[in-house]
């Protein structure tokens, strides 16, 4: 564990000044080779696949961040995603929950099962649900809380219980929160994913993906698939990552503080049904969420109805951007029907409780007067 505060750790780890020259920044190597010192022999690197001077930094303030033994860096969410299950053998058990993000279901269902492993979803907000979904062969459960959009929670600590009692391990998609809101590692999880294109980065100019693992192994077996399968994250997008991480704490006080305000006027707004926000008591898993998460964050999700009052709001919005992502500076409102979820059936869709009404926000870091007003005058419009 780190001796400084997490304010202190976001600005250091892994970004100390270079040995070489004194740059105060992380410098951005972009060589694909590096010169070998003999036969066999080289100064830590050897080819960028393998390993990179930039990217080494950002892998050690990952793993920093989330109380973990290795950070590794991915060209995407869904990179880290695969990265995750690559190591699994055919006949194993992968158990995810049944809410997670269309495109790690759409990853799951047409490619990796095709690798001989057999993956069931279910709703891990009930750990008698996973505890009795449990084989021998399970190898991993993987947990997203908050679920996208529906904002969902699963108890990472119970989780953990259950899994190692039958040998398996946990991961979490820690997207959502990130580093600074909950730590899944101290809470009993094995490993943490996330997509470095959202709080992480912060800005909305970089795409990523990263695995952090608790073990020893963990860090044998995701350098081999970077090195094996590649997908590994370019020196400039761990440059960019690098600089978000340095204002992240300042940024998410700031998302979840507007998050709060936003989530309380939408409370009251007698348009607005089934809005999904942990840091309101009317959520059923307020107490959860005080108790494994460090604040509530900047996501929510509502319905307004239909598509089309679905679409009257979303056209009159002149703020929140009509676009998909999220955990950027400034905020988004997208149709998740339409977009994040668009790759499911409307069966799937149904039963992961994506409704065409359904409207999510990432809630940025603008005035939340300002963005209240928006979303006001937007609601009026339909």
């Amino acid at each position: 564990m780190s001796p400084y505060k997490y304010s202190t750790l976001a600005v250091h780890a892994g970004q100390y000044p270079d040995p070489r020259t004194g740059a105060v920044n992380v410098p951005v190597y972009l060589s694909s080779t590096f010169e070998l010192t003999g036969i066999g022999s080289d100064r830590g690197w050897d080819y960028s696949r393998a390993g990179n001077p930039t990217r080494d930094r950002l892998e050690e303030a990952l793993a920093a961040l989330e109380g973990g033994s290795s950070g590794h860096a991915f060209t995407s969410g869904m990179a880290a995603i695969m990265a995750l299950v690559q190591p699994l053998h055919a006949g194993d058990h992968l158990l995810c929950s049944h809410n997670v993000y269309a495109g790690t279901v759409r990853l799951f269902n047409t490619y990796v099962r095709n690798y001989g492993i057999d993956i069931e979803y279910v709703d891990t907000s009930k750990p008698e649900a996973v505890e009795a979904a449990m084989r021998p062969s399970t190898k991993l459960v993987h947990v997203e809380t908050p679920s996208n959009p529906t904002m969902v929670l699963s108890d990472i600590g119970a989780i953990g219980e259950i899994a190692h009692a039958k040998g398996a391990e946990v991961s979490v998609d820690n997207t959502f929160m990130s580093p600074v809101l909950q730590s899944p590692l101290a809470l009993g999880a094995d490993i943490v994913m996330h997509s470095t294109t959202k709080y992480l980065n912060g800005h909305s100019d970089g795409i990523g993906g990263a695995l952090i693992g608790s073990k020893p192994e963990h860090k044998e077996r995701f350098l081999l698939v970077q090195k094996a399968a590649g997908g590994i994250m370019s020196p400039f997008e761990c440059f960019l990552v690098l600089r978000g991480i340095k204002t992240m704490p300042l940024r998410i006080r700031q998302h979840e503080e507007n998050g709060r305000a936003v989530a309380e006027f939408l409370a009251a707004h007698k348009k607005v049904s089934r809005l999904a926000y942990p840091g309101l008591k009317s959520h059923p898993q307020y107490e959860l969420a005080c108790r494994q998460q460090k604040g509530f964050g900047s996501m929510l999700s509502f319905d307004i109805g239909n598509r089309d009052a679905a679409g009257r709001f979303m056209g009159a919005l002149k703020i929140f951007i009509n676009a998909e992502s999220l955990g950027g500076v400034e905020s988004l409102a997208s149709h998740s029907a339409t977009t994040t979820h668009a790759a499911l059936t409307d069966a799937e869709r149904a039963a992961a409780g994506i409704t065409e009404g359904m409207i999510r926000l990432s809630i940025g870091i603008e005035d939340k007067e300002d963005l209240i007003a928006d979303l006001d005058q937007a609601l009026a419009a339909v």
